[in-house]
């Protein structure tokens, strides 16, 4: 990792911008009726969960919380590590038929998410997908956009978003570190 370049958020603002689209959630899709929210693993988890949390709040409706374990659907695979851990997928609802809220952190390439659509398949076949990020930091490699945005930061691809969250890291920020050259 490089160092610290900037704060883009610190906790209130991650707060903010998970209410704010826990309301837009609710508002795009009329409600709650049929809607579960599915976290990407790691961060997406969390934040998956505090989604949940904040739609119950304001609608007083428990909304069903999924993790989704993408390791093997990854097309890089073998990039990442020649051993990559592998954890467990966990959607204990049926997601046939539903609205899925696939959550991220932060949107980048695409393909993660196209690797999270490929697992979601695996596990039935929603009547609806939509993407919610906290972070947009642009430089798309497939044709794949947010439903709902946190923040847009636009980076260079000498730069790195970390996003740090309380139940992972400790902390809630998000910070722009500078890669390293090489």
């Amino acid at each position: 990792m490089g160092k610290v370049k900037a704060q883009v958020m610190d906790g209130e603002n991650i707060r903010r911008a998970l209410y704010r689209l826990s309301h837009e959630i609710t508002e795009r899709n009329k409600g709650v009726k049929d809607l579960v929210i599915i976290g990407i693993r790691t961060r997406g988890v969390p934040l998956a969960q505090r989604l949940a949390k904040l739609i119950n709040e304001h609608e007083q409706t428990a909304i069903p919380v999924g993790t989704l374990d993408i390791t093997f659907y990854r097309d890089d695979l073998t990039l990442i590590s020649p051993q990559p851990v592998v954890h467990r997928s966990d959607v204990p609802f049926d997601i046939n038929g539903q609205k899925v809220v696939l959550v991220d952190d932060v949107l980048y390439t695409g393909r993660t998410v196209r690797a999270a659509l490929d697992a979601l398949m695996d596990l039935g076949r929603p009547s609806m997908i939509q993407l919610a990020v906290l972070i947009d930091r642009g430089h798309r490699e497939l044709p794949i956009r947010a439903d709902y945005i946190g923040k847009n930061v636009p980076t260079s691809q000498r730069e790195l978003i970390q996003v740090k969250l309380k139940e992972t890291d400790g902390e809630d920020r998000v910070v722009i570190e500078e890669l390293k050259k090489e």
